[in-house]
């Protein structure tokens, strides 16, 4: 019977982000959510940026409370969270600004200049990541004409969160073979790339494996009894990664859908598959937390409705019960949306956003009041589980593999109508997984690490605890 201190997971999000804690009780584990705040970029000039100052006051929030909840004290911490942002830091170690929230343009202007360097297809070959302006590349790219000083040091959002606790600046591997520069095989950095562009590759972190031991918690919260021997650990950065680490699936024949904020449809390969439909296609080529390849291709997700819903909720609010009793009612819409249609990227006004997209392809608009609010929910799904049966049959032709099932994890995987419209969609069962995958992930390496304190991470062990977490009703506060 294991007993002991707790283990904490923070889960950064986009939309919404979580400090849980980890308590053996009667030796079986059970999680808790202690905080959770809801997380959006802000505007501030021409600029889109990330409240970088609330979001780690709210943290401090949640460790505090989970310090409280702890008195046998807590082991261990892991971070993860969207990948691709970053904070720079000064000479001192502090964020030398707050940092940019991945939806800013900037970087989408950075694209052709980077391409003139090095071309997307070179770009692709090297890191296998999907080609897209979000982009960490694009990013830096785009700090280095605006004028940011050399020899500015940078690190990516959750691993900052474990340097702002006191680890060294680090890149999890997951996280870092999300930024497109890192070689896909190798897990390093690539030099080819920053000579091209011109960037100082000893501006990047040094780049660690999951499950890596980071030191212990250096933090002021560290003088509270609970945090005086925490040890921070570089679980899977990346929350896709982390979810994925989540699902308990023992054969390889099944397909994921992580569907959040963006929707992601893969599978897991023992390497990188990088040819030039993968590239064409827009698949990407993510390190798992196992060390083998989440091959997978992102897509616009629930963002749609929620942009949707803060135009309807300007009137009161929109409870989301009756909107889905509502799509439910609607009949099939004559046509789908383009998900690919860069216009559904970009904040505000996605009502009228999708109307254009409709008109233009002869179909008719939907009503611009809220009362119509059904009718684009049902337009939303339908179109999402449409996309998804296309992308599954890629997955298929490119991997060989027959994926007679899928697992969906994250918050999508509570939608009955989107599940029951993708299993229709794709001709084979949904399985929902757990809508916190990515937090159960987390505490899966950490107690991976736990068991195991030094070594590779065996994948085998990471399965069967994972597994373990969600067959227990672990996570039933969550």
């Amino acid at each position: 019977m294991r007993v002991g201190p707790g283990l904490v997971g923070i889960d950064l999000g986009a939309e919404s982000c979580r400090v849980s804690l980890l308590q053996w009780q009667a030796g079986v584990p059970v999680i808790r959510m202690v905080h959770r705040f809801a997380n959006r970029p802000v505007q501030r000039g021409e600029g889109l940026y990330w409240d970088l100052e609330r979001i780690l006051g709210e943290l401090e929030q949640g460790l505090r409370r989970c310090a409280e909840l702890a008195q046998e004290g807590i082991a261990s911490i892991g971070v993860t969270g969207w990948a691709v942002d970053y904070v720079r830091l000064d000479a001192k170690g502090r964020p030398w600004a707050q940092p940019f929230c991945y939806r800013d343009p900037r970087a989408g202007r950075a694209m052709e200049e980077v391409h003139r360097r090095i071309s997307a297809e070179r770009l692709y070959a090297i890191t296998g990541v999907q080609v897209q302006p979000i982009n960490t590349v694009y990013q830096l790219y785009a700090d280095k004409r605006s004028g940011t000083p050399v020899g500015m040091p940078w690190v990516n959002l959750p691993e900052y969160v474990l340097h702002w606790l006191g680890a060294p600046r680090i890149a999890e591997v997951t996280n870092a073979s999300h930024t497109a520069l890192m070689e896909s095989v190798t897990g390093r950095w690539e030099g080819e790339i920053f000579a091209a562009l011109g960037l100082d590759a000893a501006e990047a972190p040094e780049v660690v494996e999951t499950g890596a031991v980071l030191g212990t918690m250096k933090h002021p919260l560290s003088a509270l009894p609970a945090f005086r021997q925490t040890q921070l650990v570089a679980t899977a950065c990346h929350d896709t990664a982390a979810a994925i680490a989540g699902i308990d699936a023992a054969d390889a024949d099944w397909a994921y859908i992580s569907s959040g904020t963006w929707s992601l449809v893969g599978t897991r390969l023992p390497a990188p598959h990088k040819t030039r439909e993968a590239c064409d296609r827009g698949f990407t080529n993510l390190r798992a937390a196992t060390g083998d390849t989440l091959f997978h291709r992102g897509m616009v997700g629930m963002w749609l409705l929620r942009q949707c819903m803060d135009v309807w909720e300007q009137a009161g609010p929109y409870p989301l019960e009756d909107l889905m009793d509502g799509a439910r009612r609607q009949p099939a819409p004559e046509c789908v949306l383009d998900l690919d249609d860069p216009d559904l990227l970009l904040p505000g006004k996605m009502p009228e956003r999708i109307n254009l997209q409709l008109e233009a392809r002869g179909a008719a608009p939907l009503a611009a009041d809220r009362e119509a609010a059904p009718a684009y929910a049902s337009l939303i799904f339908h179109s999402l589980a449409q996309r998804y049966a296309a992308l599954l049959g890629d997955l298929r032709s490119m991997s060989g593999k027959g994926l007679s099932r899928i697992c969906v994890v994250g918050g999508g995987s509570r939608n009955e109508l989107l599940n029951e419209l993708t299993a229709s969609a794709c001709g084979v069962p949904v399985e929902r997984c757990s809508a916190e995958s990515s937090s159960l992930g987390n505490f899966a390496v950490l107690w991976a690490r736990l068991e195991h304190p030094g070594g590779a991470l065996d994948p085998e062990l990471l399965r069967s605890l994972a597994g373990g977490l969600q067959r227990r009703d672990a996570v039933a506060a969550l």
